[in-house]
């Protein structure tokens, strides 16, 4: 088991809702006060179950399972990438490319032409003429964005992190409709009912984004070695 403190989920931020009248009502299981307007979560319930998601996603790593973030939000996209490179799985922190998941047969299409540009940029582009290679440059730079972070993903991933589950909602329609199982952050204004794993916390805030993923990833990499 994850080694998780009440006072270190404290520190990160991770109590802290949105305000009550921004709620899902599906979430007040996960609720422990409201404080001046505010929803106040429930940390030992965040304990728990990001014990457990670390736990899952541990065995899945032993069983060669390949996993996918989700966090195209300002607050989350660096640290998104950071972890997910950390732990060598794939990750999408800019737009979600839609069908990424459901239509993969040609994001693999479009992934295959990432490759085929990068390989051509320091060759083939300088002896183009002016207008033409800007024009690649421009579909390079737009795939890159879009897809780099899984360009080398073979087949659609076995599991999903994600973060602001409202904010990257068609990829948690796409992944349910896959039924590929669900590890979300989850704040006050989010419907758990959608999710495999929730672990309920403050999904705003940079600490907090980084606290979940960083416990996430240790796990993935421990269940490597």
């Amino acid at each position: 088991m994850a080694d998780i403190k009440i006072a270190q989920l404290l520190k990160a931020g991770l109590h802290l809702g949105h305000k009550t009248s921004r709620w899902n009502p599906k979430m007040f299981p996960y609720i422990y006060m409201e404080h001046y307007g505010i929803h106040i979560i429930d940390l030992i319930q965040t304990s728990q179950l990001l014990k457990q998601a670390c736990d899952y996603v541990k065995v899945a790593t032993e069983q060669k399972k390949t996993f996918l973030f989700v966090g195209t939000k300002p607050q989350a996209s660096a640290i998104l990438e950071e972890e997910a490179l950390r732990s060598k799985s794939f990750y999408v922190n800019h737009r979600w490319y839609g069908g990424l998941l459901t239509n993969w047969e040609t994001v693999k299409g479009r992934i295959s032409t990432l490759n085929s540009l990068e390989k051509k940029e320091k060759t083939i582009f300088p002896t183009l003429p002016k207008k033409e290679s800007a024009k690649l440059r421009k579909e390079l730079s737009k795939l890159k964005t879009n897809l780099n972070g899984i360009k080398t993903m073979k087949k659609i991933p076995d599991v999903l992190i994600v973060i602001d589950q409202n904010y990257e909602l068609t990829a948690v329609r796409e992944a349910i409709k896959l039924n590929i199982p669900i590890i979300s952050l989850l704040d006050t204004n989010c419907d758990p009912d959608l999710i495999d794993i929730p672990i309920p916390g403050n999904d705003d805030s940079t600490r907090s984004i980084r606290f979940v993923l960083r416990k996430l990833s240790n796990s993935i990499i421990s269940g490597r070695k």
